[in-house]
């Protein structure tokens, strides 16, 4: 059977086809972005913070006597 002889429209087949077409979702890389530069910022922030803290001493100021 050829195309000319069929009962279907032609134009709604494919108008049809096109709805029925998943859209395709372009994926942002800004989230990504956003959340490496965060993560960054706060490794960085924190190995500065360890650096510039001082050093944790402890002495007892009282001897105890035996």
């Amino acid at each position: 059977m050829t195309t000319a002889d069929s009962v279907l429209d032609a134009d709604q087949i494919a108008r049809a086809r096109l709805l029925l077409m998943t859209p395709v979702v372009k994926e942002s890389m800004w989230p990504v972005l956003c959340a490496a530069a965060f993560a960054a910022s706060t490794a960085l922030t924190l190995a500065t913070a360890m650096i510039l803290a001082p050093p944790v001493i402890t002495q007892h100021m009282v001897q105890s006597e035996r």
